[in-house]
């Protein structure tokens, strides 16, 4: 029996420990949040015990789920790690590379898992496009939310178009050759809209739009390559592929099979856990998307500036 916890129980974390519950071969130890009435509210549902501090929890778990303000993660994580507990933490990893490198390097010490919870990697459709594509030329993503008031603790770079950072590095076998971004602060102090082009070493350019200002949720990933081109909505969870063949153009509409992208991954990193896999969004994973992230926000900021 693996005993997990959840730390943070928020609008995410309450699905982590949803999830973990009804795993089986895995124990809800306990759940940890700083509204005290609703980690007992949670706890009680899932049939656990809560907890005011993460630090009460060490001794009682294996391995946790970290879905704190971002700002908290690297404190949360590194007092795990160093009590040898393997680690599930939201995206970004962190919200500097230094702490990112940090954790990396007491996980890879202590021969413990470190997942990111990049949950896209994870999205049925996303998995797809990933086994068909080739060498791409040219890949377009739109992440747009309106705006819920939550996260804004950081840029929507951060919050939102991180997720489909590590989607285009993941898809591009290339190092980037140049960034470039613009974006705007509308009703936070950090940013709320970001635009970005990257162009990689080997030809590919990709293009990425994020805001939490829109009018409606869009979640579009878009791929074009040789005799190909690929259109994944989130939304519609419908995946549109046109393939050149014999000189004719062939339109295929797919519905990747329905799956909860996040018992997917916590299923994963059960398993990274029990058969000491890498998981497929690591620690290094993670500092890369939040490389490129904390670049376009430099740059966004930076174009505030002038």
């Amino acid at each position: 029996m693996l005993n997990v916890g959840v730390i943070g129980v928020g609008s995410i974390g309450k699905h982590h420990a949803r999830i973990f519950s009804n795993l089986e071969g895995v124990r809800l130890a306990g759940i940890v949040d700083t509204d005290f009435a609703r980690a007992r509210e949670i706890a009680q549902k899932y049939g656990c015990k809560a907890y005011h501090n993460h630090r009460e929890l060490i001794a009682l778990v294996d391995a946790v789920s970290i879905a704190v303000p971002t700002t908290l993660h690297f404190r949360t994580a590194i007092d795990f790690l160093t009590h040898d507990k393997h680690i599930l933490v939201e995206k970004p990893i962190t919200t500097t590379l230094e702490e990112a490198e940090a954790l990396i390097s007491e996980a890879d010490k202590r021969n413990l898992i470190l997942q990111v919870g990049h949950l896209e990697r994870f999205n049925a459709g996303v998995s797809m496009i990933s086994g068909m594509a080739d060498k791409p030329k040219f890949i377009e993503s739109r992440r747009l939310s309106p705006f819920l008031g939550r996260c804004t603790d950081v840029d929507v770079t951060l919050d939102l178009m991180i997720h489909d950072i590590d989607i285009i590095l993941s898809l591009v076998n290339s190092e980037i050759a140049d960034i470039r971004a613009t974006g705007a602060k509308v009703l936070t102090e950090n940013i709320d809209i970001a635009h970005a082009w990257i162009e990689f070493e080997n030809g590919c350019i990709a293009e990425a739009v994020t805001s939490r200002m829109a009018n409606e949720k869009v979640r579009q990933l878009k791929v074009f390559q040789h005799n190909s081109y690929m259109s994944l909505d989130y939304q519609k969870q419908e995946l549109i592929r046109y393939l050149k063949r014999d000189g004719d153009i062939e339109k295929e509409i797919i519905k990747p099979e329905e799956k909860e992208p996040l018992k997917e991954e916590i299923i994963s990193f059960i398993n990274c856990i029990r058969t000491g896999a890498k998981p497929v969004v690591s620690g290094r994973e993670g500092r890369e998307a939040l490389k490129v992230a904390l670049k376009i926000s430099g740059l966004v900021h930076h174009g505030l500036a002038i």
